[in-house]
């Protein structure tokens, strides 16, 4: 009966706004598998209000004084993002276990909407597909991905005709196949197989990036959707390159090299103005940065220099947070003794559960692959070194009943398996970032390794010297 009313009061708001009098918007939901009680709905990166589930799990809001654009809502750490325009009256559904691919909306806005998400789910698919063609010689790569991008664009503008839509969602889609085109030519230098990345960048065509003095590196509108901010680090990696082969000595191993990622961020301050996007750019390079090196004083250096042009109070203090928790993570140092929560709901101290070589390695409800591929590759290590205890810890700060369910819910599930008590305060001490961090840690509760990956070349010879310890 509940639904059959909102249903009715969607129609009637269908038939009251006329085309020009609205000057607000409606969104609803349904959240299968809830996560927590609640939506968080935002306007940009501004909270407009926190929505809470009626019984049947389900919300509804009206925007007033709407401004046509993007509108984000957040459940349980997962985010996706809506179009909404003035007279949009849209309800969604969705499955937290399956988030992005279970999206459906329905009514007034729904199409452009659903349009837009399928376009998503869609160009993660084909990402797959450009970095196979990354390994052809640069102009037949470009002939691939230019015959790529015009079937795009046909398709487009069929949609376009056939629906009759707005100004907005038009330059929203086609700035969706644009930037995954710029996007594809950007990593063609790192994907492509040769280890020397000088000799690529001058075997391009001199006008291969010749798109770049069309680019808007300050685009207010866009700066928090993910297809412009995915191509600004890609551009970003790939400018710094080019300045980079010009004074380096060894065109190899680049990533981690202290004076190009320096290149990265000066690049940066040089093309952006924008004090939002300069800030969130040199936050996420800086943390790139500092989870995989491990000279603390190229880290001070690259921190110096984000706190010499970042105006964002609030990452500039996470970065240096933590950084000092990497600095406590070195070799020789305790495993900090933080509290986890076990299966059976009994809360315990970490260290405790320590008394052999052991690997502790962490996962999140939101990258649902990693789950499958850690339990899976900690099975095959522990069939070879049955001497390595593995801890597996989830480190969402939402809902226990939802980590309770997808533990019973696995088939393939181990013995050691725990969440934090404290997530935030945990994921900051032990410095969780990326996931793929794994802690090896000696019979006495010492760190070997406090940075290493499971999934890297030469992780099998790291368990062994933890084991001749």
């Amino acid at each position: 009966m509940k639904l059959f009313i909102y249903i009715l009061c969607i129609a009637f708001t269908l038939i009251s706004c006329g085309k020009n009098s609205c000057k607000y918007a409606i969104i609803g939901g349904e959240i299968i598998n809830k996560n927590t009680d609640y939506v968080v709905l935002f306007d940009s990166k501004d909270v407009i209000d926190t929505l809470k589930l009626d019984g049947n799990n389900r919300f509804s809001y009206q925007i007033d004084n709407l401004t046509p654009g993007f509108y984000t809502f957040r459940h349980g750490g997962e985010i996706q993002m809506v179009l909404l325009e003035p007279g949009d009256s849209i309800m969604f559904r969705l499955n937290t276990f399956d988030f992005d691919e279970s999206l459906v909306y329905t009514g007034k806005g729904a199409k452009k909407n659903n349009y837009l998400i399928n376009d998503f789910l869609k160009s993660e698919k084909e990402e797959k597909q450009v970095f196979k063609l990354c390994q052809l010689p640069p102009e037949d790569f470009q002939t691939q991905i230019d015959s790529i991008k015009a079937i795009k664009i046909k398709n487009l503008d069929l949609y376009k005709e056939k629906h009759n839509t707005s100004a907005l969602f038009n330059k929203i889609a086609k700035a969706n196949i644009v930037y995954d085109y710029y996007t594809s030519k950007e990593v063609y230098p790192f994907v492509h197989y040769g280890r020397n990345k000088k000799k690529i960048i001058e075997a391009l065509p001199d006008d291969f990036y010749s798109y770049r003095e069309t680019i808007n590196y300050n685009d207010e509108f866009f700066k928090d959707y993910f297809n412009y901010t995915s191509f600004l680090k890609r551009s970003f990696n790939n400018i710094a390159l080019e300045k980079h082969i010009q004074h380096t000595k060894s065109p190899y191993n680049i990533w981690m090299n202290c004076c190009y990622n320096l290149d990265k961020m000066a690049a940066i301050d040089s093309l952006v103005h924008n004090a939002e996007i300069k800030n969130e750019l040199l936050f996420h390079y800086g943390m790139k940065f500092l989870s995989k090196n491990k000279k603390m004083e190229d880290n001070d250096r690259v921190i110096k220099y984000i706190l010499s042009k970042s105006t964002d109070k609030k990452n500039n203090d996470r970065l240096i947070t933590y950084n000092q928790s990497i600095n406590k993570l070195k070799p020789g140092e305790f495993l900090p003794n933080l509290q986890v929560r076990n299966i059976q709901n009994d809360i315990v101290f970490i260290n405790d559960l320590i008394n052999k070589p052991t690997v502790v390695y962490f996962w999140s409800h939101l990258y649902k692959g990693f789950f499958e591929d850690s339990h899976k590759r900690v099975n095959e290590l522990t069939s070879k070194y049955p001497e390595v205890e593995f801890i597996s810890v989830n480190i969402d700060d939402y809902s226990k009943d939802r980590w309770i369910t997808t533990i019973k819910s696995k088939k393939h599930i181990l013995l050691n398996e725990y969440i934090f008590e404290t997530p935030d305060e945990s994921v900051k001490k032990l410095a969780i970032y990326p996931l793929n961090k794994a802690i090896l840690v000696n019979h006495n509760r010492k760190i070997v390794n406090g940075h290493a990956n499971m999934f890297a070349n030469g992780f099998e010879e790291e368990l062994l010297g933890l084991l001749n310890r």
